[in-house]
């Protein structure tokens, strides 16, 4: 098997992901659902030991990585290629591999059709900002548009701590420093640390795994700096539940503290295949206001989701309404929205309320419509009343110039 062709030929298919195990061929992800990729033999063991040693090429130390553990993360790139995340693991005693597509060109928060809280975070200057979203659901990507935003608006120093690096970031007005965890540095918790060392104003930590790392985080974060990270969490609420669980019970309140000072929102995500083809993100927007802020503090996380719903003023959304408004657009079938939806029946009621507000408005518009002229169209003008002639008089004749 060629590697690089079935990966080139994943890409022009618009693959979001390539998955490779023996006694089947090359298996393509594309808007969601897998395939396999026609015209390609089912692999062999000595097929998959050919791509693990084409992916080590320049790093053969990770191929005794993989030896001894089962597992592992690398980053591939070659000739003509995007570059890939790639996951070797060992399954029923032979060797797989997951490929994940990273785009050549970073993407805008317009083409990701992000909601406008996003920017908002992103126009931050310190404080901590987290994207959460199951495995898939673009948290890397969205980052990737903040971190090349800041990069192209700011002046300043930003370094990422990844495992692997997936998206490469020339400096443009930015100085811009990526650490890989395996590579260039130990682990996360250490790499924050030096990190501190190392003059930053914004940091970037490919995912907040444990609570050394969520501590390292939050000091950071205290201390002035941007620091944006990812965890797998569904939404705001779990979230923020989830990193005050890094800790132990009695530190728990001091974290909530913390947390209501220096969070300044979380980015949740989930990606939903569109009516016309490819997909779309539904985004949950929360910023962190007075409101919300005692709400963390307090430990009353579940008074964040109707928060998020009244913050409308903030920037703010939730899934609910992000997936109806999609819905609205026409972009997303209503059963897959309701699918993705959090509470199903709450967002029925709610879809169906929003269809009727739809319905109405454009009655309204259409009323409006039929009674005034088209656009761009002159308006009529009545003619002036004339009065009616008196025959009692003579009429009266105007002279001409000669007369």
């Amino acid at each position: 098997m060629d590697l690089n062709a079935v990966l080139q030929r994943a890409v022009e298919l618009g693959a979001s992901d390539v998955h490779l195990k023996v006694g089947k061929p090359p298996i393509l992800r594309r808007d969601g659902s897998v395939g396999p990729l026609d015209g390609v033999s089912p692999l062999t063991d000595a097929d998959l030991e050919a791509v693990l040693n084409k992916i080590t090429e320049i790093s053969p130390p990770n191929r005794d990585v993989f030896h001894a553990s089962g597992d592992l993360d690398i980053a591939y790139q070659d000739e003509d290629l995007p570059r890939f995340r790639v996951n070797a693991f060992r399954q029923r005693g032979a060797t797989s591999f997951a490929f994940r597509v990273i785009p050549k060109n970073i993407p805008t928060f317009e083409q990701l059709s992000l909601p406008k809280g996003v920017r908002r975070l992103a126009d931050e200057h310190r404080g901590l900002v987290l994207v959460t979203g199951a495995t898939g659901s673009g948290k890397t990507t969205t980052l990737a548009a903040m971190i090349d935003y800041m990069n192209r608006t700011r002046k300043q120093h930003i370094v990422t701590i990844e495992d692997p690096i997936e998206i490469l970031h020339p400096d443009h007005s930015c100085i811009v420093n990526q650490r890989e965890v395996g590579l260039d540095t130990h682990d996360f918790s250490q790499a924050l640390r030096r990190a501190l060392r190392q003059d930053p104003d914004i940091i970037l930590i490919g995912e907040l795994r444990d609570g050394e790392t969520a501590q390292t985080a939050l000091q950071a974060a205290e201390s002035g700096h941007l620091v944006l990270s990812t965890m797998h969490t569904v939404d705001a609420a779990e979230t923020i539940g989830r990193m005050v669980e890094f800790f132990p019970g009695v530190k728990q309140p001091m974290i909530r503290s913390i947390m209501a000072g220096v969070l300044q929102g979380v980015i949740s995500q989930r990606l939903l295949p569109r009516i016309d083809g490819g997909r779309v993100a539904a985004v949950e927007v929360m910023v962190t206001n007075t409101r919300i802020a005692d709400l963390i503090r307090d430990n009353e996380a579940e008074g964040i989701p109707d928060a998020i719903a009244e913050g409308q003023f903030f920037d703010m959304q939730t899934f609910t309404q992000a997936l109806i408004e999609h819905v609205l657009s026409g972009e997303v079938d209503q059963e897959v929205a309701a699918n993705a939806s959090s509470n199903r029946h709450d967002f029925m009621v709610s879809l169906e309320h929003a269809l009727k507000q739809q319905a109405a408005t454009e009655r309204q518009a259409a009323a409006t419509a039929g009674d005034a002229p088209a656009e761009g169209a002159p308006l009529p003008v009545e003619p002036a009343p004339q009065p009616e002639p008196d025959e009692s008089m003579p009429a009266l004749r105007l002279a001409g110039p000669g007369g």
